[in-house]
C-alpha cells in the first residue's frame, strides 16, 4: 500500500506537487492521471526516493522506501525504460539487478519469458526499440516479485498485443491482493484497467474516486435516437431539463430523458423510431472536464 499525506515539492518558486494526499490500496489497480506538468511524475519520483519532499511524506507498505531494508522485493518500479545500461545485453541487465538482492538467475529467467523478450535477451539493451524497452522495464519492475507496483506509461510504445498483456497482468497482479499505481495518458486503455482514479492537476488532487463514480459525476448520460420524424420527437420532448444534440440528419443525442419516456412518447405520438440506444458518460469525457481548466499547454480546437 502507498499512502501519501500532504506531500508537497517545490523547485525554487515552482511548485510541482502541492499538499496532495491519496492511498493506492492493495487489490485494486490505481490509475494516475493528468495533464503534462500535473506533477505526476514528480510524485512518483518522491515515492521512491528518487526526489525529496519539501514537506509531507509518502510511505510504501507503512515505511519510506529508503528504509524498505529489500526494495526491489517490496516496490516494482517502472519511471524510466531508457534507464538501463545501453552496452548491456537485457539479460545481464537484470542479471546485475538481480545480483543486488540476492535474487537467483532463475527468476531473471522466469521475467523475460514472462514479459515476451526471450529473443532479444541476448542483445544490448540500447538497440531494443520503444517497444521492446518496455518489456525489459516491466519485466525488471518485477523481478522482486514486488507487493507493490508503480508503472508510469507503461504501454507507450506496446503493439496491441502487448497493451492487452499488460492490462491483464497487472488486473491479475492486483486480484492476488498487490497494490498498482498505474499512470497513462490512454484514456480508452486505463477505463479497461483502473479501478480506481486520482486525477491530478497543476500539482493539487482534483479527484480520487472509484473509477464508476468518476464518470458518473462528470459526465451526462444520453440517448442515441434515430427518426424520421425526428423534429416532431424533439418537439414533443421540450423541456428546460431535456438537452438535444444533433448528430447527423434523423439522430440526436438527447439527456435528461430515459428510453421509457421517449418510447412512451414516440408510441403516443404515432412517432416511429429506429434506434434508442442508451450512452453511457466515458473515462476521457470526465477527464477532460475535470482538467480543462488546469491544462498547462493548450492547443487550438479544431472546428
Amino acid at each position: 500500500m502507498i499512502v501519501a499525506q500532504q506531500l508537497t515539492k517545490r523547485f525554487g518558486d515552482k511548485t510541482a506537487v502541492d499538499n496532495v494526499t491519496f492511498t493506492v490500496r492493495p487489490g485494486k489497480v490505481t490509475g494516475f492521471l493528468g495533464p503534462n506538468g500535473a506533477g505526476k511524475s514528480t510524485t512518483m519520483r518522491m515515492i521512491v526516493g528518487l526526489d525529496r519532499p519539501t514537506s509531507g511524506d509518502v510511505t510504501v507498505s507503512g515505511v519510506a522506501y529508503r528504509r524498505l531494508p529489500s526494495p526491489l522485493t517490496e516496490v516494482g518500479v517502472l519511471l524510466d525504460a531508457k534507464a538501463v545500461h545501453t552496452g548491456r545485453s537485457a539479460r545481464d541487465h537484470l542479471r546485475a539487478m538481480a545480483a543486488t538482492h540476492g535474487l537467483p538467475r532463475a527468476r531473471v529467467d522466469e521475467v523475460i519469458e514472462l514479459t515476451g523478450i526471450q529473443s532479444v535477451a541476448g542483445k544490448r539493451a540500447g538497440k531494443f526499440s520503444l517497444g521492446m524497452g518496455q518489456r525489459l522495464g516491466i519485466a525488471a519492475a518485477l523481478l522482486g516479485d514486488p507487493h507493490t507496483l508503480i508503472l508510469d506509461e507503461p504501454v507507450n510504445g506496446l503493439d496491441p498485443e502487448g497493451v492487452r498483456w499488460v492490462r491483464q497482468f497487472v488486473r491479475h497482479l492486483a486480484a492476488e491482493g498487490r497494490s498498482v499505481l498505474l499512470s497513462s495518458h490512454l484514456m480508452s486503455e486505463m477505463s479497461l484497467t483502473a479501478d480506481h482514479v486520482i486525477v491530478l492537476g497543476q500539482g493539487k488532487v482534483l479527484a480520487d474516486a472509484p473509477l464508476a463514480d468518476l464518470v458518473q459525476a462528470w459526465t451526462r448520460s444520453a440517448l442515441v435516437v434515430r427518426s424520421p420524424r425526428l423534429s416532431e420527437l424533439v418537439s414533443a420532448l421540450a423541456s428546460p431539463d431535456v438537452t438535444v444534440t444533433a448528430v447527423q440528419p434523423g439522430v440526436a443525442e438527447i439527456a435528461g430523458v430515459s428510453a421509457a419516456q421517449v418510447g412512451d412518447l414516440a408510441a403516443a405520438h404515432g412517432i416511429p423510431i429506429h434506434e434508442l440506444t442508451p450512452r453511457s458518460g466515458s473515462l476521457e469525457e470526465a477527464y477532460l472536464a475535470l482538467t480543462g481548466d488546469v491544462v498547462e499547454y493548450k492547443t487550438k480546437e479544431i472546428a
